[in-house]
């Protein structure tokens, strides 16, 4: 009986029908393309094993002169730098108090009423003194509240005993966790950081240990006041998991009743951000005090308030940015336990710019470069389509004289930039509707810049790479490349992306670069998520496309380690194109992927074919796992819209301790069809598989 070989078009086609792409490939996950044969990608395993707070929107990898290895690793809540695994919060401090401006108040923890608790809500017949939210214990039920309607504490989420009702009556001791702060004018949103210094007990359960260490806002009751919860001494960074903070509370009593003491101290953070995009119109909407008073806002681009940071080295020193924020510098040479200050503040600073967008250190010329910032003749007030440069090789030189190189551009075309990104021989500047290049040309012009491309668009500000002397990027309804002009991708999973992804999240859409394959990766958050969980990937070397799901929120090329780095929603890192597995729990798990290809007809014409044998093409070099197998299906339909009959046959194919030529012989099938489809599955730990050019065994039924 004739063979008949199976050889698919290498890509993903969702551009058509899978009838149509007859003799190509319909469908995949965590699978690509080398040589135009599928194979399943490489593993990840963790970074280190702690954890970072917040969403991961900027990872930095870099080489101290001493050798030593750093990532910088930007969140909507924190700053850190990684170093040897561990965690080092160089989060910019915005604020110090005086002696005395913060005192400290327990919560009520006398209730004068009947306490009733069942299986979702504690009724209080009085809630005097009582914060919206926080912590309590009754008796040996910790309980965890979000807000108070009434009397109720509703919203619970109970802890011990927690299927057991209770009706506690008046004169209960009911132990808060929360503590109630008092600092006049503090300036602080839910969710920033805060360090107390100075303070002493509050008499009872709450120590001055206790007290003088990093709190979480967890809630803010007006502009003097908010609130915190009491927990043993612990560095936050020890006690920060996959799911945030888990700390050991500390719950105060009755003695709890001094505030503190006058020499309090409160050092805050820069406030944190959003780990979200928001858009719309009207008062409220998009950055705030642009425009007059009480004026409509328009969003018309991602990003504006999601919190990205933006960070260069300057010799072994570090630079970061908040978009639309400060920009501030960390000194290496005082250590990983010192924080980065604001750039302004350094001595010498001369018209240093205090809000952008992005910044970048041009590495031909030595020029800091400040995009969407503020001008130098009206400091504070940002222009987002205004570039300024700093003299070369300074950090603070920043006024423009006839003596240095330091200026400024502005860009005509758009409403605010949106990117900017560095090549070898320019800087690429993205605006809301056009491309531009910025150029070194010298004294006494230092920089020039030109229009590139008009009526473009790009998805945010973080959906850009380089590689290879090209720039691709995602714009809002297809794919560019620049390599000297701009030109649209064709893309054969175009739909496919556009049709099934969160608009309202753009801002979040990342691009990657993983040189080792020749492919350029952009994650995204799907239409029914609001974070990153899908992605699709450019191969530029093959001209092809395909695509999966993987949670990721950045990624970093392989440079100074062997391998590339992403951030995960789990709050961790991981190496990624390590091993086979999943290692993000443990121990690690088998990876997920397939591909499946479209329809084939099983012979011309309109007769039924009988498919008898399949022959395997396939190769499992370097599986760990000593016996590795996939699942290969064959599916077979009568006409193209109908569904696949139940006639779908599936066999395992294996190899052993055995040279990788070795494979299963041949599989013996039954199937009656006029078309089929052809998939291969694989879920086992330690597998690496690639396909080559399976074949079938068909012979004619003779009816139609």
């Amino acid at each position: 009986m004739p063979l008949t070989k199976l050889q698919f078009k290498p890509g993903v086609n969702r551009e058509t029908t899978s009838y149509s792409n007859e003799g190509g490939w319909f469908d995949c996950d965590k699978v690509r393309f080398r040589f135009g044969y599928p194979e399943k990608i490489g593993g990840w395993e963790k970074y280190s094993p702690t954890y970072f707070l917040g969403s991961c929107r900027a990872l930095h990898p870099w080489i101290g002169l001493d050798g030593s290895r750093y990532i910088g690793v930007g969140t909507h809540l924190k700053y850190y730098i990684n170093e040897g695994g561990g965690y080092n919060d160089i989060t910019p401090i915005r604020l110090t108090t005086a002696a005395g401006d913060v005192t400290f108040t327990a919560s009520s923890n006398q209730l004068g009423a009947d306490v009733a608790i069942d299986a979702s809500v504690i009724v209080l017949a009085s809630t005097s003194g009582f914060p919206n939210s926080g912590r309590i214990k009754v008796d040996n039920e910790i309980i965890t509240y979000s807000g108070i309607s009434g009397n109720d504490l509703t919203g619970c989420v109970r802890g011990q005993n927690s299927t057991t009702a209770a009706t506690h009556t008046s004169g209960t001791v009911v132990n808060c966790a929360t503590l109630i702060v008092n600092d006049v004018a503090h300036g602080a949103l839910q969710y920033d950081f805060v360090t107390y210094s100075g303070a002493t007990s509050l008499g009872g359960q709450v120590t001055a240990d206790i007290l003088n260490q990093e709190y979480q806002i967890t809630g803010i009751i007006d502009n003097d006041n908010y609130q915190i919860e009491a927990r043993e001494v612990a560095a936050i960074v020890s006690i920060t998991g996959t799911n945030g903070l888990n700390p050991t509370y500390v719950f105060a009593d009755s003695s709890d009743s001094a505030n503190g003491g006058a020499s309090t101290v409160g050092a805050y953070q820069i406030n944190t951000g959003l780990d979200t995009s928001i858009t719309g119109t009207g008062w409220g909407a998009g950055t705030w005090s642009r425009g007059a008073w009480g004026s409509a806002s328009s969003i018309t681009t991602s990003g504006q308030q999601l919190r990205i940071w933006s960070h260069d080295n300057f010799g072994e020193d570090l630079l970061t940015c908040v978009r639309d924020g400060n920009i501030y510098y960390w000194d290496k040479t005082s250590g990983l336990g010192s924080r980065a200050v604001a750039l302004s503040s350094l001595a010498g600073a001369n018209a240093t710019p205090t809000i952008a967008k992005q910044i970048l250190i041009s590495d031909q010329d030595r020029h800091i470069i400040a995009f969407g910032c503020d001008p130098e003749n009206d400091i504070g007030t940002q222009d987002p389509l205004l570039i300024r440069f700093s003299s070369q090789e300074s950090l603070t030189e920043w006024n423009s004289t006839p003596t240095n190189s330091a200026g400024d551009l502005r860009l005509s075309d758009g409403s605010e930039i949106v990117m900017a990104l560095e090549t070898r021989q320019q800087v690429l500047v993205f605006t809301d509707v056009s491309l531009h290049a910025m150029q070194y040309l010298g004294p006494p012009f230092t920089f020039g810049i030109s229009s590139i491309s008009e009526n473009i668009t790009v998805a945010g500000p973080l959906a850009a790479a380089a590689v290879e002397d090209n720039v691709f990027w995602m714009g809002r309804e297809e794919f560019y490349v620049y390599g000297g002009a701009v030109q649209r991708i064709p893309c054969t999973v175009r739909d496919y992306v556009f049709d099934d992804i969160n608009t309202g999240q753009f801002g979040k859409v990342t691009a990657a670069t993983n040189t080792a394959y020749t492919e350029v990766w952009w994650f995204y958050p799907s239409s029914s998520s609001d974070e990153c969980d899908r992605y699709v990937v450019f191969n530029y070397q093959q001209q092809i496309w395909y695509y999966g799901t993987l949670e990721r929120t950045k990624w970093v090329d392989r440079g100074i380690d062997s391998y590339p780095i992403s951030a995960s929603t789990d709050h961790a890192l991981y190496y990624q194109e390590i091993g086979f597995d999943d290692g993000s729990v443990n121990p690690p798990a088998g990876i997920s992927a397939y591909i499946e290809s479209s329809q084939v007809d099983i012979t011309d014409g309109e007769h039924f074919m009988f498919i008898r044998r399949m022959i395997p093409d396939m190769t499992f070099r370097n599986s760990s796992n000593p016996t590795p197998t996939a699942v290969m299906t064959l599916e077979v339909r009568n006409y193209p819209g109908a569904n696949y009959t139940n006639a779908t046959n599936s066999s395992i194919v294996k190899t052993a301790s055995v040279p990788v030529e070795q494979f299963t012989n041949n599989v013996n099938l039954r199937l009656r069809g006029r078309s089929m489809a052809f998939k291969i599955a694989s879920t086992d730990t330690g597998v690496a598989w690639r396909l080559g050019s399976p074949r079938v065994e068909v012979r004619p039924d003779g009816r139609r």
